[in-house]
């Protein structure tokens, strides 16, 4: 059964502790697979891939080979309708178009004292792109993190998913077209992420590894950040909704059920000030989970970590908010402004009653890779910068040299480090 909880009551501090602090990451035996996975990619490269993948996904890559060739997309893409095809176009065109909005500027300046220094960015070499298989298949996953790659100017964009028995999905592969993904291969699982990060003699390494994957995929970008940048662990689904009693209760359990179907650990949290909504509410999720063919994951869910937070008026929703930093935040209230302008830690923020979460997933142009397990405290969501780096740069001629450096010396004096001072010394005294 959902939690409810009264912010009014006694004691409903300890109740949203342990709310906010209930664990809802995988089991931690998943570590010591991953690293034997891994350990075997680095040891063995193509051999060690191409077994794991005959016993996960029951396909011989001495037979069909590591490589989706062209002529398989080509015949895959043709399978998807005309009507998914103008949707994902869609799609693409509104997540290119935002992303290409993020492009930061390089700086380069000269200051009073003569010394040059600024910065400029540039982008990854390469990226590889994990895409899941099976039932958990996202083409706008794709789009998502390829996107903004190829925005960012990445020379080499690299897709891994595994294909269960051959199977491939076709809108997936429809998504990578449309996104510039430069090759495909037919491996899942922490032995592709190891094969992206060490590189084998058929798959080159990659510089970074972003998307989604299972508890297995998550726990070997975990363990293999440092060698290659990642976009982010990533937790079950979150969605926060700040609702009041004016909504169709209906449109709101819709958007609770949106992210409990995904995961049977995702968090789904309604807060309202609205007693008789808290019902009406709770009535609607239970009738539209007996009608969705995801209902068992999402009764799941909504049970164990499903929530209804009762406060006295919606600004008193703030300090929840900010502590509880959630994934997905909805503010369905007639003026959302003052509680958007208020709150400060969230993945991303959907206004007002006509913005499902669901749109920002699909076609709305903000990226849906964002932190999740409170991390939005200190993380923010995918971006163009996540495929760059900021470079900085100084230039002194003699006279700035002059002019700073007598300070420099005095500092490197004070921590002791003789031959910092002498290399600024030696050019004062020349």
């Amino acid at each position: 059964m959902h939690r409810r909880l009264d912010a009014r009551a006694p004691g409903f501090a300890a109740e949203f502790d342990r709310l906010v602090e209930a664990a809802r990451d995988t089991d931690a035996q998943v570590s010591d697979v991953v690293a034997q996975v891994i350990a075997e990619v680095a040891k063995n490269g193509d051999t060690a891939v191409a077994t794991l993948t005959q016993r996960f996904d029951r396909i011989d890559l001495a037979e069909r080979g590591f490589e989706i060739g062209a002529a398989e997309i080509d015949a895959a893409c043709a399978n998807v309708s005309p009507e998914l095809m103008a949707a994902l176009e869609l799609a693409a065109t509104r997540i290119r178009a935002f992303h290409e909005k993020q492009r930061p500027a390089d700086h380069d300046g000269t200051d009073a004292a003569g010394v040059r220094a600024g910065y400029r960015w540039t982008p990854v070499d390469s990226v590889g792109l994990y895409v899941p298989g099976g039932l958990a298949s996202y083409p706008s996953s794709v789009l998502m993190n390829a996107i903004p790659a190829k925005v960012a100017g990445a020379r080499r964009l690299v897709m891994v998913t595994p294909t269960p028995d051959g199977r491939l999905n076709p809108l997936v592969l429809a998504a990578a077209k449309l996104a510039g993904v430069d090759v495909i291969y037919r491996i899942g699982g922490a032995q592709a992420v190891a094969a992206l990060a060490f590189g084998t003699a058929t798959i080159p390494a990659v510089d970074k590894i972003v998307g989604p994957g299972n508890a297995y995929v998550a726990e070997a970008k975990r363990q293999l950040y440092g060698r290659v940048g990642i976009d982010m662990v990533a937790g079950p689904s979150e969605i926060l909704v700040v609702a009041d009693g004016a909504n169709d209760p209906a449109w709101i359990a819709a958007d609770l059920l949106s992210q409990a179907e995904h995961d049977p650990a995702a968090q789904v949290i309604l807060i309202t000030d609205d007693a008789a909504f808290v019902d009406a509410v709770a009535v609607a999720v239970d009738a539209l989970i007996e009608k969705l063919p995801t209902g068992a994951t999402a009764r799941q869910s909504w049970d164990s970590q499903g929530a209804i937070i009762l406060v006295e008026q919606l600004l008193d929703a703030v300090p929840l908010v900010d502590r509880l930093a959630p994934e997905h935040l909805e503010l369905a209230v007639a003026d959302p402004q003052p509680l958007f302008d208020a709150v400060r830690h969230a993945g991303s923020i959907f206004i007002g009653r006509h913005t499902p979460e669901a749109v920002g997933d699909y076609v709305g142009g903000p990226n849906h890779v964002l932190p999740t397990g409170r991390r939005a405290r200190f993380a923010s969501g995918l971006s163009v910068t996540d495929f760059m780096k900021r470079t900085t740069f100084l230039e002194c001629s003699a006279a700035a040299l002059a002019a700073i450096g007598p300070a420099a010396q005095t500092l490197a004096e004070a921590e002791g480090l003789i031959a910092h001072a002498e290399s600024v010394r030696v050019r004062l005294n020349s």
